[in-house]
């Protein structure tokens, strides 16, 4: 019945967009991709790289997510790591996951991300 996951939403703050293709374009390297424009009046924006997309919407009472994350399979763990560190962001590592490697980081609004490369 199911096929794959089409997107996760994140929230962010209004008026922040800048900051949200700091992270995800310059830091992360995904590739904004154009909101519908039905949808492009609320703000927020869409971002993809292979089969990952993400869309940060704006949320009027925001606070990040700071336990729930989606969980991004990556094929160069050390190379998307040592990416944030360049960018200013400390990537958190962790074992407890067996038969992956892993690390958490988080987005320019607090955000948690998870990336994982199985070992």
């Amino acid at each position: 019945m199911f096929d794959h996951l089409h997107h996760t939403q994140l929230a962010m703050p209004g008026g922040a967009e800048a900051a949200a293709r700091a992270f995800y374009v310059d830091a992360l390297g995904m590739t904004e991709i154009a909101k519908p424009p039905a949808l492009a009046a609320r703000g927020g924006v869409w971002f993809r790289a292979g089969g990952v997309e993400l869309h940060l919407g704006v949320e009027p009472d925001f606070r990040p997510a700071r336990k729930a994350h989606p969980g991004i399979l990556v094929t160069d763990i050390d190379g998307l790591a040592a990416r944030l560190t360049a960018a200013g962001t400390t990537p958190q590592w962790d074992d407890g996951f067996p038969g992956h490697r892993r690390f958490y980081a988080v987005d320019a609004f607090g955000n948690r991300l998870e990336f994982l490369q199985p070992s």
